[in-house]
């Protein structure tokens, strides 16, 4: 009897509803696939990405632009530091010396350029003298030729002596000598208002000079002290205090924290539809599941390989085609935090949407 109870029909239906949970979850799992099959295909198939991809800044290798002794090294590797604060400062003992010599040539060319202008303005005066001679040597000269005159009528007249009209014409001679003396006077303080001119002209030039070697001076003092160009991290620093470091040294790195970029090499099969503007997602293995923005900046004009140190050569031999990759320059977005996680040089992975 208990075995014909659990064969019925009625036995069979009570376990039915223990298996539609399962057959609705199998359900439910499909519509998810399918929706995030469709999804994937109406979307990811714009998606372009690539794991040969690098981040990039402008890591600057600082140098001395003057040799010296370095005497203080003021920060450490890997220390952040903000723009313009003091890196390494070399002996600037010379430098100021120097400086006080230029400041001092500065000083002895304005001195003769001052006398040289002094002597202009006296030698103006010396001209107004003589041009004062000048009229009154004319005066003279035109009194004694009408005493000259005077007497010569009285002499043949028997009116005046003979020694009174020899008197009066010897006079008129001199007054024309001292006219024509005046006159030559005024060339000559002409002719040395010129030379002055030129004197001048020399010391502004040898003035010039002076100063252009005082702000030479003064820039070389400034070298000694070489300052962050930018705010940023130390790194490879190569100063130490004591040593010799002569113009054009690399002594310390400075990388920056700001302004950093990824060099995506793409395969040529997949720049079909990728232009300047369109959004990229970056992920990196030092921050798993941190997704940091970008917008793609560029495109490089060649592949990498013609830009290689010795680009390929296929017009000879058996030839394989081996898919090209173009850098593609993607300029990274976010907050200082996020983007300060990523250290240039880092690999990490790029996807662009095409779309």
């Amino acid at each position: 009897m208990s075995s014909t109870t659990a064969g019925s029909p009625t036995g069979a239906r009570s376990r039915l509803p223990r298996r539609a949970p399962v057959w609705g979850g199998a359900v439910i799992l499909a519509a998810a696939a399918l929706a995030w099959g469709v999804n994937d295909w109406r979307y990811g198939q714009y998606i372009e990405s690539t794991d040969d991809a690098y981040v990039g800044g402008d890591v600057s290798a600082l140098a001395s632009q003057v040799s010296g002794l370095v005497t203080q090294v003021a920060v450490t590797d890997n220390e952040a530091v903000q723009k313009g604060q003091l890196l390494i400062r070399l002996d600037d003992r010379p430098y100021r010396a120097a400086l006080a010599r230029a400041q001092a040539d500065v000083q002895a060319a304005q001195a003769a350029l001052a006398n040289l202008n002094a002597q202009e303005v006296l030698q103006s005066a010396v001209i107004e003298e003589a041009r004062t001679e000048i009229v009154s040597a004319d005066a003279a000269v035109t009194l004694g030729l009408a005493n000259q005159t005077r007497y010569d009528h009285l002499a043949s007249t028997n009116a005046g002596s003979v020694q009174q009209a020899q008197t009066a014409r010897a006079t008129y001679q001199q007054n024309k000598a001292a006219a024509q003396k005046a006159r030559a006077a005024l060339k000559a303080a002409e002719a040395q208002l010129g030379v002055i001119a030129t004197q001048k002209a020399q010391a502004q030039a040898s003035l010039g000079a002076a100063q252009a070697e005082e702000q030479n001076a003064a820039l070389n003092e400034q070298y000694t002290q070489i300052r962050a160009p930018f705010s940023g991290t130390v790194g490879n620093r190569a100063a130490h205090v004591g040593a010799y470091a002569s113009a054009g040294t690399q002594l310390i790195s400075l990388v920056p924290t700001t302004g950093l970029w990824v060099d995506a090499n793409f395969k040529e099969d997949q720049l079909a539809h990728m232009h300047p503007g369109q959004e990229a997602q970056i992920s990196a293995d030092i921050s798993p599941g941190t997704k940091i923005t970008g917008i793609v900046q560029s495109l490089s004009p060649a592949s990498g390989a013609v830009f290689s140190l010795l680009p390929a050569e296929n017009a000879t031999g058996n030839f394989t085609k081996i898919v090209q990759r173009v850098p593609v320059r993607i300029l990274l977005q976010g907050n200082a935090a996020t983007l300060g996680l990523l250290r240039p040089g880092l690999s990490v992975t790029a996807s662009v949407n095409t779309k």
